[in-house]
């Protein structure tokens, strides 16, 4: 563990998942490390999957002769792992990270395009490490790395055994499954670096569960149908402050789902930056945006759950305990660890259960 304040880095490409590289930022920025956002495009502003843009801190060139404590990859595709993988100057970074005994990290598509190609996960004990708790597991397969990556992607781990968890740390390195994964990969680098007691004080502030194996309440009171024949729209306002974490997930899977979701900036720039310092670029002003009608926008109201800091503002606190309540055409969540359940139940109000 590192005696100042850790050196963080994370790389983004045209193509990466939005919802790992951000939130991976958002949470370690949160915990208290310096993270630096590099680019390893020609510019800063990078067009991650869906559509997403963020505006980087540096270019990767930029960073070449910096000392980091941890640089995590996110995945992503097409692009995203496969140039993070293609980046010369990346790849002589991680390997001269391994080379000194520095944490490395890599989640999705990453672990097996990129550590896999630079021969990283070789020559490495075995351990699998979860948010919390740790579990302990002897491995006579010495001479081989154990992770985990996107499914899609797993026997393409070259010179590693394959492990099917949510989160795995061999050594120096700890890898994830995808997106659904990446708030427990991003606890998990926190308590690399900063200790499980950092990472369960966090874990609180988030309002994430106290075991990721456990599922977040979803309740339903005066149900109504939300779908319609047509693809639906949705509205997500941004502005400067607001949380990224938040943000992203939404945007991110409600285009995964297909669904015609517009990013709006309510200040005089498409660029927002948020609490965390991540620099989002919205589709249009809000003026644009309010020659449109959308099939749904976020409104505060009704019974609802909220932040538990702010619970006493409801004169009715009957539905508090859930983390997301549905009440008529109103969603809301408990705070940024139920980012994804709340960005999901909207998904099957719209959609339906298969999508």
């Amino acid at each position: 563990m590192a005696s100042t304040v850790p050196q963080v880095l994370v790389p983004v490409a045209n193509g990466t998942e939005p919802m790992e590289a951000v939130i991976t930022i958002d949470v370690l920025r949160r915990a208290g490390a310096v993270v630096t956002v590099a680019s390893v495009e020609k510019q800063l502003c990078v067009n991650m999957h869906n559509g997403l843009d963020i505006v980087a801190d540096s270019l990767i060139s930029d960073c070449a002769n910096t000392i980091f404590d941890l640089i995590a990859l996110p995945g992503g595709l097409p692009g995203g792992a496969a140039t993070l993988r293609d980046c010369a100057t990346l790849e002589s970074m991680v390997k001269n990270q391994d080379a000194e005994g520095r944490l490395y990290a890599a989640i999705c598509a990453a672990p097996a395009l990129a550590l896999g190609s630079w021969g990283l996960l070789k020559d490495k004990k075995v351990m699998t490490i979860y948010l919390v708790r740790q579990i302990h597991r002897s491995d006579e397969k010495l001479g081989f790395c154990q992770a985990t990556c996107y499914p899609y992607f797993t026997d393409q781990l070259c010179a590693a055994t394959a492990d099917e968890s949510r989160v795995v740390r061999d050594g120096k390195v700890v890898t994830s499954r995808g997106p659904g994964t990446t708030m427990e990969f991003s606890m998990a680098l926190v308590e690399q670096l900063f200790g499980k007691e950092k990472a369960i004080e966090l874990s609180k502030a988030l309002a994430l569960p106290s075991n990721h194996e456990d599922e977040f309440s979803i309740a339903e009171i005066n149900p109504i149908n939300w779908t319609s024949d047509t693809c639906p729209k949705i509205l997500v306002p941004i502005a400067n402050g607001i949380e990224a974490l938040e943000a992203i997930v939404m945007i991110d899977v409600l285009r995964w789902a297909e669904a015609e979701t517009f990013v709006v900036s309510i200040e005089d720039t498409l660029e927002v930056k948020s609490s965390q310092n991540v620099i989002l670029v919205a589709d249009m002003l809000l003026d644009d945006a309010l020659k449109h009608s959308y099939d749904l926008i976020v409104l505060p109201g009704k019974k609802a759950t909220t932040f538990p800091k702010t619970c006493n503002a409801f004169l009715d606190i009957g539905e508090l305990a859930n983390g997301v309540l549905i009440d008529g055409c109103l969603i809301t969540g408990t705070g940024l660890g139920t980012s994804l359940e709340f960005s999901l139940a909207i998904v099957r109000k719209l959609l339906g259960p298969k999508k």
